[in-house]
């Protein structure tokens, strides 16, 4: 099973997908991972979400996650339905005892350092920080990086496609959740791979 490490570190952006036909999933999931993202975070917040889990983790190279995760419960219906790993808006001690019991890999949201402090706490080191742009932003990222030093973050909420170098641009930050790449709407196959193409080749953009 690939550690949450390495998943943050196979793809500057991890999309973020919410999908409310099923029929869709397989077509965005084969564009995405072709324009070379292949870590897929699909949120729970449709009724649709699980079934697209289970379609999208049929594509080849796709490695299929669970996101807005708010409870074991939650948990438990993303894996059966194929969930390679876990993401959270925030950090609770359920959901990371389960997480952690089911040795699934595991994001969860944090905001504040005390946030971070209770991950730490129970041995992560791995967070999201969310909201990013509602939570302080850059400055604020940076600020906790200089606090917690052995610490890696994945920025999600209020990402562009134009900021997000700047946030890759951060040390601590091993990639960046996005909603840009897959905009709502009926999908269309060519324009996701060519956003896809281009948010693959953002860590190099921003190294530069």
């Amino acid at each position: 099973m690939t550690s949450i490490d390495a998943l943050m570190r196979s793809v500057p952006v991890i999309p973020v997908l919410v999908i409310d036909d099923v029929a869709q999933a397989r077509p965005i999931a084969e564009a995405l991972v072709k324009g070379g993202l292949t870590a897929l975070e699909v949120t729970l917040r449709t009724p649709a979400a699980l079934d697209v889990i289970r379609e999208m983790t049929r594509v080849e190279g796709a490695v299929v996650g669970a996101g807005t995760v708010l409870n074991p419960r939650d948990l438990d219906s993303a894996l059966a339905a194929g969930a390679e790993f876990i993401v959270s808006p925030g950090l609770t001690e359920p959901l990371t005892d389960a997480a952690k019991a089911n040795r699934v890999p595991y994001l969860p949201g944090v905001a504040t350092a005390a946030d971070i402090m209770r991950g730490l706490d129970h041995g992560l080191d791995r967070f999201k920080f969310f909201p990013a742009e509602a939570a302080g932003g850059i400055k604020a990222l940076r600020a906790h990086a200089a606090v917690f030093g052995q610490v890696r973050f994945c920025p999600t909420g209020g990402i562009t496609e134009l900021s997000a170098p700047d946030w890759l641009g951060i040390p601590s930050v091993l990639c960046v959740g996005g909603s840009w790449v897959v905009k709502p709407g009926t999908p269309d196959p060519a324009t996701i791979e060519q956003a896809a193409r281009a948010a693959a080749g953002l860590r190099k953009a921003a190294q530069g």
